[in-house]
């Protein structure tokens, strides 16, 4: 029998934004080919859309992330069980690691007072980074280890360890604060909560954050610094070019799931990761 509460759910879906396959295509921003066609209220739909946006994220890694068995979690991976209201959630940011966007897709968000202030927190730390693009990077500078060991803040230190001006250091400091992203914890500043923040959202926003950081790549690369700076021009069939922006979509999927899991904080990487025709723009 088919789960009445998701029934109800998607029911309120369909009142608030119109088809559900429109609020799934938005929260994928370039949605599979596949899903046009989907119903999002068949089981064997909702399985196949957890398990693309799982990747190759194993099916213990996402039991964990649930908190709930693999044997539970294989079975809704598989449609061979649907999942209730609840675990629908708790699938969708465990596979995605971005429930409040997908929520955001289907409902006006200031309607869920339970995840109100943890959606304006997330939306303070869009702005910033759209604004400011290394408030980003600062943040994650605040999450080291050897942040933690040190004495107390100091922005000439976070500085350093980014390859940035002090200034620029000062500036998002200064920005993070304001917005709330961050508080005084005794000598040091620590982050009101962590987590995955996309940015897509805005698409116009989006694209010039991403330019900052393929900038960044470029001068770090053209000025020899460590890293990985590969490339590879090509041909290939349309139908491998889609495989190749499925497969570029999945390792960016599962490099997210790695980075949220990783502990100790040791490192402040920036992967720039791009895959593009050159044909007509």
């Amino acid at each position: 029998m088919r789960n009445i509460r998701q029934n109800l759910f998607f029911a309120f879906a369909y009142n608030m934004v119109g088809v559900p396959v429109a609020a799934w295509a938005r929260f994928y921003r370039t949605p599979p080919p596949w899903l046009a066609d989907a119903d999002p209220t068949r089981p064997a739909t909702v399985a196949r859309l957890l398990d693309d946006l799982r990747g190759a994220v194993p099916v213990v890694e996402i039991a964990r992330r649930a908190g709930r068995s693999r044997f539970a979690v294989a079975r809704w991976l598989s449609g061979d069980a649907e999942p209730r209201l609840p675990d629908l959630l708790r699938m969708v940011e465990a596979t995605s690691l971005r429930l409040l966007d997908w929520l955001a897709c289907f409902v006006e968000m200031d309607q869920l007072p339970s995840v109100r202030e943890a959606w304006r927190r997330l939306e303070a730390e869009r702005r910033a980074a759209y604004e400011l693009p290394w408030t980003q990077a600062v943040l994650r500078v605040l999450e080291l280890a050897a942040y933690s060991a040190r004495a107390g803040h100091d922005d000439a230190w976070v500085a350093a360890q980014l390859g940035v001006p002090e200034a620029d250091v000062t500036t998002a400091v200064a920005t993070l604060l304001a917005a709330g992203q961050l508080v005084p914890r005794g000598a040091h500043l620590r982050l009101v909560e962590s987590g995955t923040t996309d940015t897509r959202r805005d698409a116009a926003s989006g694209r010039r954050l991403k330019a900052h950081w393929a900038r960044v790549g470029l001068e770090r690369l053209e000025a020899g610094a460590d890293g990985l700076f590969s490339y590879n021009v090509f041909s290939v069939s349309h139908a491998d070019h889609a495989r190749l922006r499925e497969l570029h979509l999945a390792y960016f999927r599962e490099l997210r799931a790695i980075v949220a899991q990783s502990t100790p904080g040791e490192a402040v990487v920036v992967a720039n990761v791009q895959l593009f025709g050159l044909g007509p723009r």
